[in-house]
């Protein structure tokens, strides 16, 4: 490896991506067109960057299988970052082998990596706990600590466990300040921000309260009955019923919810449950089979009592009902979670995520752009969409995640 290549591969490292581009920017080898691809992957030109890889790829040797490996997980991270979730994962999976192999342990511990925080942004936290409990981050370079810990950090704060996330982001912190790159302390940062910033609403007596994922993890704790307007569940200490499928139940039970510990009018529930806005008798009748379902869902946990002008809520063990809510309410706030990281997603990567039909997320976003709520960049299967943050708030319990047991 001559000077140039060894110069810029060294700036890389230390997250300089101009200073590489400087030495190798006018050389098409393979190292350097590698080299170019990580850059301009460093420097936000995903696009180019993918190109650059795939070239550099084609132009090693058949007997330099090591640092063709190291472009396909190259590849991988580049079509993670611009959220293309699609890429084979057979193909990732051969190159860490082939680094393995080789005794490249750091770049195939980063290739499973890849594998676990795609796994994480898909909701798939079991999966993904699994495949991290195998890696022992010790030997490997501040850099690739710094990516460990995020991901725990990343897992904790999904299952709502803020004491391992805060514990696991000042080991990020520590391992970034070590590798000495800004982008990485900065993407500490910002995970660290997530746990101070406002989560949900608590709705408890007519009064509504800001929580940060700590307090909803207390909350979680508590004595409460909660109905949890962001998982779309109703729970009570190790006890949950799920009402994700059943939409009508859990209108009224958040209505009922609401309104303890008194009781809420019949013509106020029809209207809450069916969008209607005259409670005929028809209606009345839907209700009552609606409210018998409820009752006998939440058997375990409450009764739905009724009452001379309406229905209400009986915990059965709970001190107190309380709903917890999105801190921003609004149509489709699930697709607008994963669009607030700032990242452009495309259609299918969003109806991945969402284990929804892509049809329904795409009516979903125009609905959205519509609104002026997320925009969208390109054309055709190169189409991707974006919104910005929603400022204060945090999103986290919007994402697909199992509640903790």
């Amino acid at each position: 490896m001559d000077s140039l290549i060894t110069a810029a591969a060294r700036a890389l490292a230390a997250g300089d991506a101009l200073g590489a581009l400087n030495r190798v920017a006018l050389r098409n080898d393979a190292p350097a067109l590698a080299l170019r691809g990580i850059a301009m992957a460093q420097l936000g030109d995903l696009a180019r960057a993918k190109i650059l890889l795939r070239r550099a790829a084609r132009a090693f040797g058949p007997h330099e299988a090591v640092a063709r490996a190291r472009c396909v997980v190259a590849e991988a991270e580049v079509a993670l970052v611009s959220r293309d979730l699609g890429w084979r994962a057979r193909t990732l999976d051969a190159a860490r082998a082939t680094l393995e192999e080789h005794g490249d342990r750091a770049n195939a511990a980063y290739a499973r990596y890849l594998d676990v925080r795609r796994l994480l942004l898909i909701g798939r936290i079991d999966q993904a706990e699994r495949m991290l409990a195998r890696l022992d981050p010790s030997p490997l370079p501040p850099a690739s600590r710094t990516a460990h810990e995020l991901v725990v950090a990343g897992i904790a704060m999904r299952r709502l466990q803020t004491n391992t996330a805060r514990a696991a982001l000042t080991r990020a912190a520590r391992a970034a300040r070590d590798a000495g790159i800004a982008a990485l302390t900065a993407e500490v940062d910002s995970a660290s921000r997530v746990l101070d910033t406002p989560a949900a609403r608590m709705i408890a007596g007519g009064e509504e309260r800001l929580l940060r994922l700590e307090d909803v993890e207390a909350l979680f704790a508590s004595k409460s009955l909660v109905v949890d307007a962001c998982r779309h569940v109703v729970r009570h200490a190790r006890t949950v019923v799920s009402l994700a499928t059943r939409p009508v139940l859990f209108a009224l039970a958040r209505a009922l919810s609401e309104a303890w510990p008194g009781d809420i009018r019949r013509d106020t529930l029809v209207a809450r449950a069916f969008g209607a806005t005259v409670a005929d008798e028809s209606y009345r009748a839907r209700l009552r089979v609606e409210v018998g379902r409820l009752r006998t869902v939440l058997r375990s946990l409450a009764a739905v009592r009724a009452t001379p002008r309406g229905f209400a809520l009986v915990p059965r063990r709970a001190r107190e009902v309380v709903v917890l809510a999105p801190p921003v309410e609004d149509a489709h706030a699930s697709v607008v979670a994963f669009l607030a990281d700032g990242e452009s997603w495309s259609s299918s990567a969003l109806a991945l995520a969402l284990g929804a039909s892509q049809r329904t997320v795409q009516r979903a976003l125009d609905a959205l752009e519509a609104a002026g709520k997320v925009h969208s960049l390109g054309r055709g299967r190169s189409r991707r969409w974006m919104t910005a943050s929603v400022p204060g708030f945090t999103t986290t319990l919007l994402l697909p995640a199992p509640l903790p047991e």
